[in-house]
């Protein structure tokens, strides 16, 4: 995919925007609305992009939403991703051939699997065609955006991050937050479960500085890699050559020995010196809140090699839908393969977007045996990223499709068994600021395989009676409303105004049990019942399964903002908000078009 943007223009529909925009704000929040139109989104080139604050305007395009659709994501794939899941699994069946003609047989599959290994070309690529000597280094040179009025500042979206390990023997490609601090350094935002952070940890033992090389751009599917979820110390360009069908092709970087792809667009080369720490964020990410300032390694730059005519790729980080769904959905499908081996029952599984990935999985089941589908969530909570996973509901194979939310939803109430949930504790992502601590927290997992249940509720009430009668008990109720109601567990749905524990007020609401099956509390404030999608997304957000699910007298999950009247004692981030200034401002030039309902449905202001 030699010239990225001439293959978008033919391929994905691409939409030009000429007018000059600020890189603080006014780019992200247009690529942010623009997603939120599902499959309709397209790719977007600015073409003018500018830094008011110092009066910068850069040559240099910004592309974005690059993954904007589910037909465009195959399209860099180059075929649907259960072809390449198809592929991967028939390489895991692969035995050694009995006599010739299996050995012939055999032979196209040997051959095409030639091409996964990336080679390392003798000579300079077209990334390094201009190079910025160390003294030249400016960073601000870059448009690197800002993506949140509450951000520390600008950062890099879509750096691929190229680490190396002490020893030389094993090189990872992760995609990292890279926070900009002056003109020639930046924050490394690798998480410590990552494999970039495993190979720091070699290079702080020894006492040695870590080479770095970060590549923009380029073929999009490096993009992909760089987040695919590969098992540890396998190079992610593998997966790149297996997809392809060809080799990728990596130059070494001029001031270390890490190999980047020939045609990036922009590479920037440093070293991060093992003892300077620097507090880096806060920033909005994917979870669609800011994550909490923490001090993180440096990354000080040599050198900033780039094409003649570079195009500088972004994405935005936020409350979902956003261009990581197609991505995200692009991971589930291809690495179901793998997951098979330890878990062999397994049918299928899926990730909402909406549950931002690692905070809810649905996994479909052939079920052998009793307590199969709790063996299944110990399987899951104890591989690979996997383990991050916090809340896990298994179904069998009588359940609808997993992506037929809706229809799994009633099929899910009709087997919900209290007795049946099982709430642990594990691993949880960093990102994470629902757990009582950083790292580790509550894990749910939900066995709804098997035979429907009896109803859960004596006695069923209309929602203007219940609320009449759950605000006789606490008068702070702002609004109820029950979904599901022909299901043996209806969800009821509060928002309430928090003035005592949602444990306090749970417990109160034990006198109305027989009208109660399911209960969820939420904060009054940026909720609206009108639109479940952003209500599960605030829920598995907001939970910390050991400590904010109740199975008894009813099953009550309070999904509130915690404070220290919860005796929480971290700091609870705040939502990603849009600023509505700038929204107001790029919908007069005619860049987005959003209404009031649309700031509701996506909450992309405070209500």
């Amino acid at each position: 995919m030699d010239n990225v943007i001439d293959w978008l223009k033919k391929e994905g529909e691409l939409r030009v925007i000429d007018e000059p925009l600020d890189v603080e704000l006014e780019i992200p929040h247009i690529a942010y609305l623009e997603v939120k139109k599902g499959e309709a989104s397209r790719p977007l080139l600015f073409t003018r992009p500018v830094w008011r604050a110092k009066g910068i305007e850069y040559e240099m395009p910004v592309l974005m939403n690059l993954y904007a659709n589910r037909e465009i994501t195959q399209k860099i794939l180059g075929r649907h991703p259960d072809e390449v899941a198809q592929g991967i699994e028939e390489l895991m069946k692969l035995k050694p051939p009995k006599g010739w003609r299996e050995k012939l047989k055999m032979l196209p599959k040997m051959l095409a699997l030639r091409n996964v290994f990336p080679q390392r070309l003798g000579f300079r690529g077209g990334c390094q065609e201009v190079v910025v000597p160390k003294e030249e280094v400016n960073l601000d040179r870059l448009p690197i955006l800002k993506t949140w009025p509450e951000d520390g500042g600008r950062f890099i979206t879509m750096g691929q991050v190229y680490t190396r390990s002490l020893d030389g023997s094993m090189q990872n490609l992760g995609m990292y937050r890279l926070q900009q601090y002056d003109k020639n350094r930046l924050g490394m935002h690798w998480q410590i479960h990552k494999d970039a952070s495993h190979f720091f940890d070699q290079y702080r033992d020894a006492g040695v500085k870590m080479p770095v090389t970060i590549a923009i751009g380029g073929d999009p599917l490096y993009i992909w890699c760089g987040q695919a979820p590969m098992p540890h110390g396998m190079f992610e360009m593998l997966l790149y050559g297996f997809i392809r069908g060809e080799k990728a092709q990596l130059v070494k970087s001029l001031t270390n020995e890490i190999y980047i792809p020939r045609d990036a667009d922009i590479v920037i080369e440093g070293f991060v010196d093992p003892s300077e720490m620097e507090i880096e964020g806060p920033f909005g990410d994917h979870t669609g809140y800011y994550t909490l300032p923490e001090p993180f390694p440096v990354l000080e730059v040599e050198t900033i090699t780039m094409k003649k005519d570079p195009v500088f790729a972004a994405t935005v980080v936020g409350k979902p839908p956003l261009e990581d769904k197609y991505m995200g959905w692009a991971t589930e499908r291809i690495f179901l393969p793998m997951l098979k081996p330890m878990a062999p029952e397994l049918i299928d599984y899926n990730m909402p977007e909406n549950g931002v990935f690692h905070n809810l999985i649905l996994a479909k089941m052939h079920v052998r045996y009793k307590g199969h589908a709790q063996q299944f969530m110990h399987a899951f909570w104890g591989v690979g990223q996997m383990s991050f996973v916090k809340h896990a509901i298994f179904v069998d194979e009588s359940a609808p499709e997993l992506e037929e939310y809706e229809a799994l939803t009633r099929h899910i109430l009709k087997r919900l068994d209290p007795a049946k949930i099982l709430i642990t504790e594990g691993i949880v992502d960093q990102l994470d600021h629902a757990s009582p601590q950083t790292l580790v927290g509550g894990k749910l997992g939900i066995d709804a395989t098997g035979p429907t249940v009896p109803d859960a509720v004596e006695e069923r009430l209309s929602d203007r009676e219940l609320l009449e009668r759950v605000r006789e008990i606490d008068p702070a109720v702002e609004e109820l409303r029950q979904f599901f109601t022909e299901t043996p567990n209806p969800i009821t749905v509060i928002r309430w105004r928090k003035e005592r524990s949602a444990k306090e007020f749970i417990d109160a609401l034990i006198p109305l049990a027989r009208y109660l099956a399911v209960v969820v509390v939420l904060d009054a404030e940026n909720n609206d019942l009108n639109y479940p999608y952003m209500l599960l997304w605030r829920v598995v957000n907001n939970i910390d399964a050991g400590r904010d699910i109740l199975l008894d007298p009813f099953l009550a999950i309070d999904a509130t903002n915690k404070n220290d009247l919860d005796g929480y004692s971290r700091q609870w981030p705040g939502d990603t908000l849009c600023d509505a200034a700038t929204l107001e401002r790029v919908r007069e030039k005619g860049l987005v078009d959003f209404d009031d309902e649309a700031v509701r449905r996506w909450g992309l202001l405070a209500f």
